[in-house]
């Protein structure tokens, strides 16, 4: 078996880019979630950070290490 570790990189990958491109684009063109983006930004700042706050900051930042990741592997793997 070669390189397990790519191959599941690469799953991810995948997976992650192929979840995030539909979302983004319904997100783009839905004015409901244009409103909700809007009702947000107009919400005070100093508010506590609830659990969803630190779940969703959880979750960015998985999916950033998951593209990463990736990203390394593949260049690692054209370096050689």
């Amino acid at each position: 078996m070669t390189r397990w570790y790519r191959r599941i990189a690469a799953l991810v990958t995948a997976g992650v880019v192929g979840a995030l491109v539909p979302v983004a684009a319904w997100a783009q063109t839905s004015p409901t979630v244009v409103a909700v983006g809007d009702n947000l930004a107009r919400k005070k700042v100093g508010r506590a950070v609830g659990a969803i706050g630190v779940f969703g900051t959880l979750c960015c930042l998985l999916v950033v290490a998951v593209i990463v990741l990736g990203v390394v592997l593949i260049v690692r793997r054209r370096a050689r």
